[in-house]
């Protein structure tokens, strides 16, 4: 049974969260970057289980690579990275505009992207929870090209309205829900729109299992059947920060096409383990900005489960 939330509580939240905003965006952006790193030293000490889970993680991900002391300093660099993300994307519509851009991103196969996008078909940007991957909507609806991202509801009504609001639809993307507007998704692919999505989430129990960093990883299946079904190419795409200073590069890692899976049994397994592979090299460039505290590999093959079982058990 559902647990039945409060009004009260939810917007209590909500008005903390803008006086944090507001506070932020009062602060010049050096001292934003002061109060980050200073943030993230917190969340190290108290959050125990979190800094857990990205050791963990780490060392499978590269087994024998780092030592436990290189380890530790990944984990810091990890929380320093995102909790300058959050107050960089605080100061980002006030910073950023389609006149500007350049001082904040570059675009390294700029032609690649602009390409595929005046192309007469759809396009869906496919990436990972790495480096800024809330900055590419931002920078394609301030260019003036009209796209759609797939995010889960929060919870709490009023933050996820602000949220939306102030800072994902700034510059005119259109946020879908990824629970409750699947005819929407559907919709814009058939028309021939751009659709962005994260498909690094564990899928559960039920997802496809592929190759991530040497483990399996369960992700979901919906990206590589709307790619078949609507004709529509995947780009593989992260936006790593390279410099101080809000500055961002959009690198494009793989074109899929999916007229070159026709006729494959396993067109879908081929596909979404394609990509995973994709968002795998991006991440081990720039270890430091992904977010490993999240428990990508939750979720295992029962097989699998079943024989770690049996040898604990023996």
């Amino acid at each position: 049974m559902a647990k039945t939330r409060s009004i009260v509580a939810d917007y209590g939240v909500y008005l903390v969260l803008r006086i944090f905003v507001c506070v932020i965006q009062g602060l010049p952006l050096a001292a934003g970057h002061s109060f980050a790193k200073a943030l993230a030293w917190l969340v190290y000490k108290l959050d125990k289980r979190h800094r857990q889970v990205a050791i963990d993680n780490l060392k499978h991900a590269f087994p024998g690579r780092y030592t436990d002391a290189e380890i530790d300093k990944l984990v810091r660099a990890v929380l320093r990275h995102f909790c300058t993300l959050a107050i960089e994307i605080i100061h980002l519509p006030r910073r950023f505009h389609a006149n500007n851009w350049r001082q904040f991103v570059e675009l390294p196969q700029g032609d690649v992207l602009l390409r595929q996008m005046l192309q007469n078909r759809p396009l869906m940007f496919v990436t990972g929870h790495f480096g800024n991957w809330e900055l590419g909507g931002f920078i394609l609806g301030a260019l003036g090209f009209k796209t759609h991202a797939i995010a889960r509801t929060l919870d709490n009504p009023f933050v996820d309205h602000f949220l939306r609001v102030k800072f994902r639809e700034k510059t005119g993307q259109q946020i879908l829900s990824k629970d409750g507007d699947f005819e929407r998704i559907q919709q814009v692919l058939a028309e021939g729109g751009v659709l962005a999505t994260l498909a690094d989430q564990d899928a559960g129990q039920r997802g496809l299992f592929v190759d991530f960093f040497g483990r399996p990883a369960s992700t979901h299946k919906a990206v590589a059947l709307l790619a078949l079904e609507h004709k529509c190419p995947l780009a593989v795409i992260g936006t790593a920060k390279i410099g101080e200073s809000m500055r961002y590069a959009v690198m494009v890692e793989d074109i899929i096409f999916p007229e070159e899976y026709d006729g494959q049994p396993e067109a879908v397994r081929a596909i979404t383990q394609r990509f995973t592979s994709a968002l795998e090299r991006l991440v081990r460039r720039y270890p430091e900005q992904y977010f490993w505290v999240h428990r990508r590999w939750k979720h295992q093959p029962i097989a699998k489960m079943r024989r770690i079982a049996k040898s604990q058990a023996a």
